[in-house]
């Protein structure tokens, strides 16, 4: 899975760029400046997240079978999916009704810090037992 997930975060990041390259010259003179400032926070969210997607990538090539690490992974790509990319499409259709999903995407984010940090918490435990 750590290889898998690397591929996906170099993917995601390079996505990310490639869309905020887009929305910077392409949407610029097309979207209204509400709907430009919509595209540009999914553009953000996608590629904190797509670093957070990295980091976990790493952490997964040294603790490959940690479950609260590949639920992290999962949430972080379920949240760039429907977050960002209900905001994209959002923000290029004028759906508005799209913003109602968009945090379910959020919810993913949370999900994958919380993940996260519950590997961090039990990483540091095991860690103090084995002093």
């Amino acid at each position: 899975m750590a290889r898998t997930t690397l591929i996906l975060a170099a993917l995601s990041g390079l996505l990310a760029v490639a869309l905020g390259a887009f929305g910077a010259h392409g949407l610029e003179s097309v979207l209204d400046p509400d709907l430009l400032a919509t595209f540009n926070t999914g553009v953000e969210y996608h590629m904190s997240h797509s670093l957070a997607l990295f980091g976990v990538s790493i952490l997964l090539q040294r603790f490959p079978q940690d479950r609260a690490l590949q639920f992290s992974a999962m949430a972080f790509i379920v949240g760039i999916i429907v977050f960002s990319g209900s905001l994209y499409v959002l923000s290029i259709s004028g759906v508005r009704w799209l913003g109602a999903i968009t945090p379910i995407g959020g919810l993913g984010f949370l999900i994958g810090w919380g993940s996260l940090a519950k590997f961090a918490w039990t990483l540091e435990r095991d860690a103090a037992s084995d002093a």
